[in-house]
């Protein structure tokens, strides 16, 4: 489809008349349309690119198209990276054994987004209630080891693992509560009333006491 015949679309994206809500029951309507996506893509803004997310054809992305579509998120700041890179995670990289494979593969990735993934990942299959998977020694391992030196946006992913490890895996509890104590991190961050913070000791506290009361 020609990026002509896709002005109205484009129009509504730019504008924000569609809601995300609204954005993602135009996607399920459309499908996929690998060719739309990638012209949505190249115009290099935020809101048509989290619409390509919805309607690439993940057979597609293989590891070269998505490591260009992440060189190409370095242009947005990291508020906006973040959220199109969780929105292509959730609609195409965890849909398909190869794409899942990949993303599987980013722990040491030069992209730090790609190395955030890679740790939100670990933590959204903790926290979705699946079967905790068997690589939690080796996650451990490498937050001990590496968790203080690296990028703030890979960090917080790190953390949120961390946390969700300690939430559903009672037998590594105390240890993440330990590397929470050890790092630091967030520990004077303020909340929201009703929001978890992101402290290890208190998230992990929290959520274990949220699922006790259930």
């Amino acid at each position: 489809m020609p990026i002509s015949d896709t002005a109205p679309l484009l129009e509504a994206l730019r504008s924000g008349t569609l809601s995300k809500g609204a954005m993602k029951t135009k996607a399920n309507a459309i499908k996929r349309d690998h060719d739309l996506a990638l012209q949505l893509w190249a115009t290099g803004e935020f809101t048509p690119r989290l619409f390509a997310t919805l309607i690439f054809d993940k057979t597609l992305l293989d590891a070269g198209a998505l490591d260009q579509l992440f060189d190409e998120l370095a242009s947005h700041d990291v508020e906006e990276r973040n959220q199109i890179s969780e929105w292509l995670l959730a609609n195409q990289l965890t849909k398909s054994k190869a794409t899942t494979a990949l993303l599987e593969g980013w722990q040491r990735a030069a992209s730090p987004t790609q190395r955030r993934l890679f740790w939100y990942h670990q933590a959204r299959l903790r926290w979705t209630g699946q079967p905790s998977p068997p690589n939690t020694p080796a996650l451990l391992r490498a937050l001990d080891r590496d968790l203080a030196g690296e990028d703030p946006e890979v960090q917080w992913a790190m953390n949120f693992a961390a946390g969700w490890i300690g939430v559903h895996q009672a037998e590594h509890r105390a240890q993440c509560v330990a590397l929470g104590e050890r790092s630091g991190l967030y520990k004077d961050e303020m909340v929201s009333r009703g929001c978890t913070p992101n402290y290890l000791p208190e998230f992990i506290r929290i959520e274990v006491e949220k699922r006790a009361a259930r």
